[in-house]
């Protein structure tokens, strides 16, 4: 019979071979990989001495295929709790060292675990995901673990932020957990994401494609719009995750922390009066404008490389955590298209379940023309960002720069979505469309008989622009709040951030809406 001093060592012994993961020649070729082990990860994510592991010593059940041989401590995933900039977040990390991180019975029922606690806890739930999937060894156990985890990803959704890195491989219905998370992180060269491989599409559909063009970072943030950031490498990946972390609340009740700020709520920046161009045809970069009202000029942008006629992110003023959304001029004019739209939605939506005042800068000419677009559902894409807008209840301000015209000035946080405050510059030119399109329509048959056409164009489209196209008809109408100077535009959105500071608004009762998907 064992006794006490041999229990100990034993634990102690296993103790120890979960810490070595795979195995040192394991561990060696991750390192050359360029990826960093799952401990090393949660190191760096975690403030330091914070990590309380859950589960070390848990192996996995199946004795077929060899892998009875094959059990260590953990079964390839560490769970656990810590601590973030000091906030408690719980935490699962993949070792792909121990049979590819691939995910078992036992190993979903650990990930599982943590996030049922960080459910009844109220916390944020980070995943550093690096599996090569589901343990084919285990069949329909392995899947059923797999449904497992999406379940508690659905009920989580829009309760904690769940935060997914990818950090290796990530396929089959392994992407299908970052998916439904509300932030996904990737790093260069080392991860992917695809639910078929290379070689099943070469067989199956006859299309050479690379395993880096179908799912590598630079796709999924560029083309698929799937992920959300891409980090240098896994440490540069762990920092922006606290990053992020930084400007959310731990839960839905809550709201996000403040932040110390030198910077004065009363600043005025003179640079802005100039910044937007009066003529409706001069691009400009509205990151300029952004970066020169928040709060230390600092704004942590949300898929950077996705649909860059629209800008989403994180940003501070007076403190506050806000998220912003921005038409952007320098590209596509700053027309809403499928891609900008379903991007602002979920933005918009992410912002409003977790009590995060939502700031608009306007400068659209409309959504993209052509048959791609309406091929392709602009009408129902479109929608997204509209309903999300109306749906939002937490504090909305918006800034109407310049253009805002047709259906997209209603859409982007117009009055009647009951947006609180809306500011316009005196550059703004709120109208069904612009003054040449209008005029062409309006004065057609005049234009067809003039005998100086062009003179009598440029007349009317002056006349139009001076009773339409301008910021004062919308105020008159109090659809515009206030007509203010560029300059002014950081201590209006402070104090009418403080003014909403205690808003409370809800709906008729329902279950939920259901939003053009």
């Amino acid at each position: 019979m064992m006794t006490i001093q041999r229990k100990l060592e034993e634990l102690h012994r296993r103790n120890e071979e979960a810490g070595r993961g795979g195995g040192k020649e394991r561990q060696a070729r991750q390192k050359a990989a360029g990826k960093l082990s799952a401990r090393e990860r949660l190191e760096l994510l975690l403030d330091e001495g914070s990590f309380e592991e859950i589960d070390k010593l848990v192996e996995h059940r199946c004795q077929d295929f060899g892998l009875a041989e094959q059990r260590v401590p953990g079964d390839g995933v560490i769970c656990g709790y810590g601590r973030i900039n000091g906030r408690l977040t719980y935490v699962f990390a993949q070792d792909f060292t121990v049979l590819g991180g691939s995910l078992s019975e036992a190993n979903a029922a650990k990930i599982c675990k943590v996030m049922d606690l960080a459910l009844k806890v109220g916390a944020p739930v980070v995943g550093l995901n690096d599996s090569g999937g589901a343990r084919i060894q285990e069949g329909v156990a392995s899947l059923a673990g797999y449904a497992d985890i999406f379940l508690r990803n659905t009920l989580a959704s829009g309760v904690i932020p769940q935060v997914s890195a990818i950090l290796g491989p990530c396929a089959g219905g392994a992407v299908y957990s970052p998916a439904i998370t509300d932030f996904i992180l990737m790093t260069d060269k080392t991860s992917s994401m695809f639910v078929t491989g290379p070689d099943v599409i070469r067989t199956v559909m006859h299309q050479d494609v690379t395993k880096e063009e179908l799912g590598g970072p630079l796709t999924h943030n560029r083309v698929s719009g799937v992920a959300h950031f891409l980090a240098s490498d896994d440490a540069d990946c762990l920092a922006l995750i606290r990053e992020l972390l930084s400007f959310m609340p731990q839960n839905n009740h809550e709201d996000p922390p403040r932040a110390e700020t030198g910077d004065a709520a009363d600043r005025q920046d003179e640079l802005l009066d100039t910044l937007v161009p009066a003529e409706s045809d001069q691009p400009y970069d509205i990151k300029e404008v952004i970066d020169r009202v928040v709060d230390d000029g600092y704004f942590l942008e949300v898929q950077e490389h996705f649909a860059k006629n629209l800008v989403v992110g994180f940003a501070r003023l007076g403190g506050r955590s806000v998220g912003i959304v921005a038409n952007q001029p320098e590209v596509l004019a700053g027309c809403l298209d499928i891609s900008a739209s379903a991007k602002g939605a979920r933005f918009v939506r992410f912002c409003d379940a977790f009590n995060i005042p939502l700031v608009t800068f306007v400068d659209v000419p409309g959504f993209l023309p052509g048959t791609e677009q309406e091929f392709g559902g602009i009408i129902r894409h479109g929608a997204k960002l509209l309903f999300a807008f109306a749906e939002a209840t937490v504090p909305k301000v918006t800034v109407i720069a310049r253009k805002a015209y047709g259906g997209a000035y209603c859409v982007m946080a117009s009055k009647h979505l009951r947006t609180d405050v809306n500011f316009a510059y005196p550059t703004a030119e709120i109208a069904v469309m612009g003054p040449d399109g209008a005029v062409n329509i309006v004065y057609r048959r005049d234009l067809e008989q003039a005998a100086d056409a062009g003179s009598l164009r440029k007349t009317k489209v002056e006349e139009f622009r001076r009773r339409f196209a301008n910021p004062y008809i919308a105020a008159e109408r109090g659809y515009v709040d206030a007509v203010i100077l560029p300059r002014e535009t950081r201590p209006r959105l402070i104090a009418a951030l403080r003014m909403l500071d205690t808003k409370r608004e809800t709906f008729p009762p329902k279950k939920h809406g259901n939003i053009p998907l």
